[in-house]
């Protein structure tokens, strides 16, 4: 499947978050992680990830479908990490 992920975490989370997700995805932007990913591995990246989150005022959003051939993508400006190689 094919999932872009968002978080928005206190400073002292940012860099575990930033990590996490490295682990997993791609790194588009600031917070911003796009890329495959198995159903397992998904589940082991939403596991680690509130494992690290204060859920009462973090938020870690995912949005996922069935493969990146459905979704358009335009990037408007200078594209911080170009991932057309990976996908």
């Amino acid at each position: 499947m094919y999932v872009i992920a968002v978080y928005d975490v206190a400073a002292e989370r940012t860099t575990k978050m930033l990590k996490l997700c490295r682990k997993y995805l791609h790194w588009v932007q600031n917070s911003v992680f796009e890329g495959e990913i198995t159903e397992v591995k998904l589940k082991e990246l939403k596991l680690e990830a509130e494992k690290i989150m204060d859920k009462e005022h973090d938020s870690f959003i995912l949005f996922k479908n069935r493969n990146s051939n459905w979704l358009d993508k335009e990037i408007i400006g200078k594209e911080k990490s170009n991932v057309d190689q990976f996908l």
